[in-house]
């Protein structure tokens, strides 16, 4: 198995710090050797942003519009030719601060059905002065935004804390905690963080099996030690991939999706059954699914994607070994409601 293309956003507010953090991880990647790839989006018909980033990257722009609404469609397709035409090692998409993180994980995703990328995870930068003020204004569609940036957050970079008090800061700090109880918060000025330590918490728990999930070339017994090691804490992710190695029975995966915990929003995929003789796209929304008959065209891997927060993304995958054959045991009974 080919080794899954890391996917990064970037979320927060204009003025932020989105584009000083963006700098920061470009050229620590290109030091360590890696190309990097950048997806931005600009409400306006100009990509400022793009001007500011002086570094010979491989560049998609999104513009006239935002990820999560107008443009939405043209997300998946421009990462695709993106990703096709540059092979870069890792992908980072700087969103509008007006997009909704929640739609942009959905839109992202799409891309994991016909190729083989991985979200590692949301980065929410905020200014620690703009949110006090927000906050205490408590009103208006830009707090509600940021309610959800903060909240939907895998890490989180209280930036600009040279421009509020001790008191403040801390003041800040309960806000940003009450909104969010599971990810880290870093303070920053300029977002001056060390871009491994930055980047080994954007993983968090998730990252501690992805090795072993997409192996080249790992055995059954590997994969069941991985198995034993999986942990039952509730991971704050946004969105978890299993890539498939063996067909699995159907109605083991339809009890399966019929039982996923309520912190799973959404989930799609495509799967080989085998127990038939087709092929399945699969959607699943509002604890609803559906399946359909599809005969994909080119190499078009089995893949599964779960979006939500708080839910443990390590019992999800427990459970999908147990389906594969690949641990032992019977399919596992996710709880409703972890």
């Amino acid at each position: 198995m080919e080794q899954a293309l890391p996917i990064y956003i970037l979320s927060g507010f204009l003025g932020s710090g989105k584009t000083t953090l963006l700098k920061r991880l470009l050229d620590h990647w290109q030091d360590s050797g890696l190309q990097p790839a950048v997806v931005m989006n600009e409400l306006g018909e100009v990509n400022l942003d793009g001007l500011i980033v002086e570094q010979p990257v491989p560049m998609a722009e999104l513009l006239g519009g935002c990820i999560c609404c107008s443009i939405r469609g043209d997300l998946s397709t421009e990462l695709a030719t993106l990703i096709k035409k540059e092979s870069p090692d890792v992908v980072v998409i700087e969103a509008t601060g007006a997009a909704n993180p929640l739609e942009i994980v959905d839109a992202v995703t799409e891309i994991s059905l016909y190729q083989r990328v991985e979200l590692k995870g949301l980065i929410t930068v905020v200014d620690a002065a703009h949110l006090l003020d927000l906050y205490r204004a408590q009103q208006g569609a830009t707090y509600r935004l940021m309610q959800e940036q903060i909240r939907c957050a895998s890490v989180l970079i209280l930036n600009k804390t040279d421009r509020v008090t001790a008191e403040e800061a801390e003041e800040v700090t309960g806000i940003v905690r009450k909104w969010n109880a599971f990810a880290e918060i870093l303070p920053a000025v300029r977002c001056d963080l060390p871009p491994d330590e930055l980047l080994a918490k954007v993983g968090g728990a998730h990252s501690e099996y992805s090795a072993v999930l997409h192996a080249e070339a790992a055995e059954d017994s590997a994969d069941a030690e991985a198995g034993a090691q999986i942990h039952q804490s509730h991971d704050h992710v946004m969105a978890y991939t299993h890539y498939f190695r063996q067909p699995v029975n159907s109605e083991a995966f339809e009890q399966f999706v019929k039982a996923l915990p309520r912190d799973v929003y959404r989930a799609k995929g495509i799967v080989t059954f085998n127990d038939t003789s087709s092929r399945f796209l699969f959607q699943y929304a509002y604890r609803e699914a559906d399946f359909m008959k599809i005969t994909p065209q080119g190499d078009v891997p089995d893949v599964a994607v779960f979006i939500g927060e708080h839910f443990s993304s390590g019992e999800l995958r427990r459970g999908l070994l147990e389906l594969e054959g690949r641990l032992p045991g019977r399919p596992a009974r996710i709880k409703r409601s972890l």
